[in-house]
């Protein structure tokens, strides 16, 4: 059962500031520990709620953990929510890539950390192992959905791709609707929709705007400005699915080889500085901002790559009450929910398989899944514990 007592944006915005200093290791990371902390300790959020924002999160466009961060704070506290939630998750991981572009740029090297995150793999394993668990007893129920959990997580190891992640969700969700139809429960009469469709069109109209702006770039626009960097980023974030690793080919393509924002040495600078800070590597888009206008271009840059899918998530997040209230949504969606959570242990191998031999990832990766599972500790304590770890004894 779910805590209906609201929650203080004030808060909102701590606890997002703590998850947003703390995750290390990719979305993955992010959305499990959103559900240790939203689901499985404040109870503010089911654990069905969780699994369709990460169900709309991968088929919108856009950066899969923010999205699923928009969707948590328009949940919990309607649009200010969602502003108040992506601000403060961001904030630390983009004040800490502007500090280190910095860095890079007068003295051309990144401060090492190779230790300190040798340590947060481990713990990152352990949290989502721990999510898939936690998820999986009260989900998995039966044969089907535990059969579907294990095909998703097979085809993403042996094949992946994001045609083969739509294809799985595509696939769960009609095996879902032929399975569990005669088990879902009856259609409640429709909500109203949350938003009209005024102004749904001319929510769609601006964003198409974005997209042409970005695909047939106006002669009249200084490359260098701070408009070429939001329209730029702005459409990467609208045209672009599968998650922040699936951009990095366009990305590199448009800003080295096409814009000349920054060399093929810079740009592999800013992908590391994206993988070794906490939050979604697409904070990426900062260092290049900062190249290109300092420190106003790092905040162009940022809050262009992150709103425009953010707006699109929340608008499809307000339709979703509707949208539920048909008999067969709600079937579909029992089977996604179950290929969802096999995704989400197949994110876990794959970080699993970077860890470094050593037996102190063993200590960590049993200690944390330990804690989160038996002592039932908050996820945002475990990853800076395991960096600490990771400085001292690798």
């Amino acid at each position: 059962m779910t805590d209906t007592t609201p929650i203080s944006l004030r808060l909102l915005f701590w606890q997002f500031l703590m998850i947003g200093s703390t995750t290390f290791g990719g979305f993955m990371a992010l959305i499990s520990v959103l559900q240790n902390v939203f689901v499985e300790k404040r109870r503010l959020l089911t654990q069905d709620e969780m699994l369709d924002a990460i169900s709309l999160a991968t088929l919108l466009p856009g950066p899969i953990a923010v999205n699923v961060v928009a969707y948590v704070g328009h949940r919990l506290r309607g649009a200010a929510g969602a502003v108040v939630s992506m601000f403060a998750v961001i904030l630390p991981s983009f004040l800490m890539v502007v500090a280190l572009s910095v860095v890079y740029f007068r003295f051309g090297e990144i401060p090492a950390v190779d230790h300190a995150f040798a340590g947060l793999l481990p713990a990152v394993t352990a949290i989502i192992v721990a999510t898939v668990w936690n998820l999986g007893r009260k989900t998995l129920k039966g044969g089907i959905e535990l059969g579907l959990a294990l095909t998703a997580a097979a085809l993403l190891l042996l094949v992946g791709g994001f045609y083969v992640t739509l294809a799985i969700i595509a696939g769960a969700g009609l095996i879902g609707r032929s399975a569990f139809l005669d088990r879902a429960e009856l259609p409640l009469s429709a909500p109203p929709l949350a938003l009209s469709w005024v102004n749904l069109a001319f929510g769609l109209a601006g964003l198409g705007a974005l997209i042409l702006l970005f695909l047939f770039e106006p002669n009249w626009i200084d490359r260098n400005s701070s408009a070429q960097l939001a329209i730029t980023f702005s459409g990467i974030s609208l045209l672009l699915f599968g998650g922040g690793f699936v951009f990095i080919p366009l990305i590199q393509t448009i800003v080295v080889d096409g814009l000349h924002w920054v060399s093929q040495s810079d740009f592999a600078a800013g992908i590391a500085l994206g993988q070794i800070t906490p939050g979604p590597i697409l904070l990426s888009a900062a260092f290049i901002g900062y190249k290109v206008q300092g420190l106003w271009g790092a905040l162009v840059a940022t809050v262009a790559i992150f709103t425009p899918s953010a707006i699109v998530m929340i608008t499809a997040a307000r339709m979703m009450a509707r949208i539920k209230s048909s008999q067969p949504v709600q079937a579909a969606l029992k089977g996604i929910r179950a290929a969802v959570i096999g995704m989400i242990f197949a994110a876990a191998v794959v970080i699993a398989q970077t860890v470094a031999p050593h037996w102190l990832s063993v200590v960590i990766f049993a200690t944390g899944l330990l804690a989160l599972l038996w002592f039932r500790v908050d996820a945002v304590w475990i990853i800076p514990a395991a960096g600490l770890l990771g400085l001292w004894f690798y």
